[in-house]
């Protein structure tokens, strides 16, 4: 140092003061000081920061993150530096403007490299309020966009704020690494598995914080120089507290690597904890969850306008190559991949992440061509949150995605609204034909959930299965014959209810043609192959989507449902099991198997005896008809009469008493959102007692309004306004539907509120029907059966 610096200290030491320190005095650096002590450690401090951005970047696509975080680090450590000479608490206020500098910086550049449209003080209110969900949902590997950049650039420049304070300026090293530490812990913990283990950078960071401690820093004199100026019994003192001091941190040192030691070695094989699936990625809800149920409604509007579709670009491979679409599906817009089936609906069982614009791609089967399809794409009369696009999506611009990998199912998590335009990039798979004769399907249980065949199949549908599959051998011939029987037996029609349960599959299989069987949409045809598939052991799904006939408007006409079969080597294969247009189809029973002829009975000998001659009507019956015939008829009879009585009245009355216990347990019984629940039975099974059963295709709101005008009709133009209570069942849908969508907000007093609806609504409706349905009411066993059945789905599920 300067001559400067040895004045001050001399004068230190005269006036009984510990080296470097003076009573409102700083201490005076000479000019050069600083890049021998100060620098150095700054350089520690950067690095140590910048390497939790190395951590994060692997499970970011790009390299632009582990720059903004080392960009964020530089920054706030020379803030630190700069600031040296001012008060500590004038180095906050001007390290916050730096870091609001370099956050907005980034966000508009990540914006920028995203496509997001829109100002900059609007992206970063969006970032900062969605950016932790957003970071802890995306999909991997994370695209760098605002809200998946914010929080890691602001948490590095408070590390570095941190620990350049109370480094540089405290002259605490150890204690400044703390931030630094802490901030490379969390970025381990959150890449968890979604990365290789981070070895290299560990032994970086370790490697230069012992560096940082061996560098001579200011603020860290040798213990001789801060005893030097100290008297004898103040230095023994010191000596004792640093030996003590030095023993006791070397104690806590050895016990914690004996204690912790073998855990930590335990703990070095196992897979790391993942900390997203302690979040609940977006959800969707009943209509996109099945929209297979929306194509019978589709089909009765079928000018409705639901998108206008823009081919920008197509990269044809392997033109020259046989067509490779045994199902002529081209390039259909597919809605949505459903997987899975309880027996009564099928659903796409997605888990989404939110994703950037680049999505992960998936390895394309060995036996088939790529094709590049890109679409603009523009929302009209569309609902939901279900996003279109050709199969399989790469890169998606202009709208905000979360999407699921293993369906390939895309959503708008802010829900889809007119005039929402975007642009899809997709890799369309095509299988060679030349292969599918021969190609096998996989199985295991990486394919359990496309193979499972739920409980309470109809007999009749396994019988059919195996008679489809009798005589074909190889999966695609099985395949091909469950095809070709629904496309020669069944009639496509547009006016179709909508239901795909186990009976409606059934109905539309074998049901009379009078009575409406044998004839439905997109939507019976796919459910129908997928069941059957599943039942001769292929893998099937069903696929949700459009099929335009080019670019232009997409209307509900062009909606349209068609299964798929895995095959190994292949991929998913779609199929088309509609029939041709203007054909007639044929009868069902032609290609049944009739069922086996009993044997003939053996033709009775003649008998040589002479016929009996019965008695003429008004011949006197004999003595011992007359003993004993007629009072043993009357006998029988009257007891069988009483029996049957008896019997009848004790069904009644066992009926009624289970009537009356499940109303009472649906009302009473469970947590309010259950009482709502039971409720909303109450007052469907009180439609269905009266003939006018819900379509399970209506919304609550839906039902609530068609039950008000059965009530109404029930009780006639003349009557008087039925009780308040009694048509409050839009208030009652109301809370069905927070319990859907908010489960745990309701309260006791809502769920009595809701009891007392339905029981209103119930006993409204029953006084109006005729007397001798008043008294079939309370023992109809429909709701007994409902119940019954229901309980067996829930237990199903579990």
């Amino acid at each position: 140092m300067g001559s400067g610096a040895t004045v001050v200290r001399t004068a230190e030491r005269g006036a009984g003061l510990p080296a470097g320190r003076s009573r409102g005095v700083s201490q005076v650096s000479a000019p050069g000081s600083l890049l021998t002590s100060e620098l150095p450690l700054a350089v520690v401090l950067v690095v140590l920061v910048a390497l939790a951005g190395v951590i994060l970047g692997r499970m970011y696509a790009g390299g632009l993150l582990p720059l903004l975080v080392a960009g964020a680090a530089t920054g706030s450590v020379l803030v630190g530096v700069l600031c040296r000479r001012l008060p500590s608490w004038l180095v906050a206020p001007l390290s916050v403007l730096g870091l609001a500098a370099w956050t907005l910086w980034s966000l508009r550049l990540t914006a920028d490299r995203a496509d997001l449209p829109g100002p900059l003080v609007e992206i970063a209110g969006e970032a900062a309020r969605n950016g932790i969900p957003r970071l802890l949902t995306a999909m991997i590997p994370v695209e760098p966009t605002p809200d998946t950049v914010l929080v890691p650039v602001v948490a590095a420049w408070l590390a570095g704020l941190a620990a350049s304070e109370v480094t540089l300026r405290a002259g605490r090293v150890l204690l400044g690494y703390l931030p630094p530490v802490l901030l490379f812990a969390g970025s381990v913990y959150l890449v968890g598995p979604n990365a290789e283990p981070a070895v290299g950078p560990t032994l970086v960071f370790v490697a230069v914080a012992v560096l940082g401690l061996a560098l001579p820093g200011r603020g860290r004199p040798a213990a001789a120089d801060r005893m030097a100026g100290l008297p004898p019994k103040a230095r023994a003192a010191t000596r004792i507290r640093l030996v003590g001091a030095s023993t006791a941190g070397t104690a806590v040192v050895v016990a914690l690597a004996v204690l912790l030691g073998p855990a930590l070695v335990g703990v070095i094989g196992g897979r790391p904890v993942d900390p997203r699936r302690y979040v609940e990625p977006p959800r969707v809800d009943s209509l996109d969850e099945n929209p297979l149920i929306r194509i019978s409604g589709w089909a009765l509007q079928p000018e409705q306008k639901l998108l206008d579709v823009t081919t920008l670009a197509t990269d044809e491979a392997d033109p020259a190559g046989a067509v490779a679409d045994p199902a002529g599906v081209g390039a259909r817009i597919r809605l949505a991949v459903l997987s899975d089936y309880d027996g009564v609906t099928w659903q796409v069982g997605a888990t989404y992440r939110n994703a950037g614009r680049i999505l992960p791609a998936t390895d394309t089967a060995p036996g088939s061509s790529v094709e590049t399809v890109r679409q603009e794409l523009t929302v009209a009369e569309l609902t939901g949150r279900l996003l279109p696009a050709v199969a399989t999506p790469r890169e998606v611009t202009g709208a905000r995605v979360a999407y699921d990998p293993v369906t390939g199912t895309l959503i708008h998590p802010e829900g889809l609204a007119p005039g929402l335009r975007y642009t899809v990039t997709s890799a369309r798979e095509r299988p060679e034909v030349n292969l599918l004769a021969t190609a096998e399907v996989p199985a295991g249980a990486e394919v359990a959930r496309v193979l499972r065949v739920a409980d309470g199949v109809p007999e009749s549908l396994r019988q059919l299965a195996e008679q489809l599959s009798e005589s074909a051998g190889a999966p695609y011939q099985r395949a091909a014959a469950v095809e070709q029987f629904l496309a020669e037996h069944y009639r496509l029609v547009p006016d179709a209810p909508s239901g795909h349960a186990y009976p409606n599959v059934e109905f539309f299989l074998f049901g009379p043609r009078n009575a409406g069987g044998q004839r439905g949409t997109s939507e019976q045809f796919a459910a129908a192959f997928a069941v059957l598939g599943r039942l001769v052991g292929l893998p099937t799904r069903v696929v949700v989507g459009f099929r335009p006939s080019g670019d232009g408007p997409v209307r509900a006409g062009d909606a349209y449902a068609w299964p798929e079969v895995l095959f190994d080597g292949l991929g998913w294969v779609p199929f088309d099991p509609l029939p041709q247009p203007d054909t007639e189809p044929r009868p069902v029973e032609e290609g049944l198997r009739p069922p086996p002829e009993e044997p003939p009975s053996p033709t009775p000998e003649p008998s040589t005896e002479p016929p009996v001659t019965p008695p003429a009507s008004g011949a006197p019956v004999g003595p011992a008809d007359a003993a004993g015939g007629s009072p043993s008829v009357l006998l029988v009879g009257g007891v069988a009469v009483g029996a049957g009585l008896a019997l009848a009245t004790l069904l009644l009355l066992t009926l009624l008493c289970l009537r009356r216990a499940l109303s009472r347990a649906r009302l009473t019984r469970g947590s309010p959102g259950e009482r709502v629940g039971g409720a909303w039975r109450e007052v469907t099974d009180a439609l269905r007692l009266a003939g006018q059963p819900a379509s399970g295709d209506l919304a609550a709101t839906e039902v609530a309004v068609a039950a008000r005008k059965v009530l109404a009709q029930a009780r006639g133009a003349d009557a008087e306004p039925a009780p308040v209570a009694a048509v409050g069942v839009t208030e009652l849908a109301d809370l069905l539907n927070r319990v859907a969508f908010a489960p745990g907000t309701l309260t006791a007093q809502q769920a009595e509120r809701a009891a007392a609806i339905a029981r209103a609504y119930v006993t409204a409706l029953r006084v109006a029907r005729p007397w001798w349905r008043r008294l079939l009411w309370p023992v109809h066993p429909g709701p007994l059966r409902r119940d019954r059945a229901d309980r067996r789905r829930r237990s199903a599920r579990a």
